[in-house]
């Protein structure tokens, strides 16, 4: 299952996303927002990293105008590792290194067609680079610092 969520400025990608899920076969809970009214990315970004985190949802997808805003939240939750992607090469890059389950995209930076090659290509790619990797995700999920 795969978490969503948006504020104002991702409504619009928000809702192509859904379309794209849809006829792909994915199953997916939306956690709001339901409109274009003006409202806070970090309840969607924390509703989102909640889900993940405890294992409701396996990946999830956020979106806000720029996708930082809403990644930055997402990223409070422990657990959550969110990348903002504005290419297929880095959404690739960021599950097969660093086994990010939460994708951001900009609602007001990436065109409907590339934010959805970008979600293919993220919910596609598996985490598959090995014990060096394995090593720097832990160095990120240990809170207090790990090596310097």
């Amino acid at each position: 299952m795969i978490a969503l969520g948006s504020d104002h400025g991702g409504f619009e990608l928000k809702k192509e996303i859904i379309r794209y899920l849809e006829k792909n076969g994915y199953e997916y809970k939306d956690f709001g927002c339901y409109t274009e009214d003006a409202t806070d990315y970090p309840v969607y970004a924390k509703l989102v990293g909640r889900a993940v985190a405890s294992g409701e949802c396996e990946k999830g997808i956020l979106t806000c105008g720029t996708g930082i805003g809403i990644a930055i939240a997402a990223n409070r939750i422990s657990g959550i590792r969110a990348a903002v992607c504005t290419d297929c090469f880095t959404a690739q890059a960021t599950r097969e290194h660093n086994d990010a389950n939460v994708l951001a995209l900009g609602g007001r930076v990436v065109g409907v067609g590339l934010a959805l090659k970008i979600t293919e290509t993220f919910l596609t790619t598996e985490f598959s680079e090995g014990e060096r990797h394995i090593r720097r995700i832990r160095q990120i999920e240990d809170r207090q610092g790990g090596e310097a």
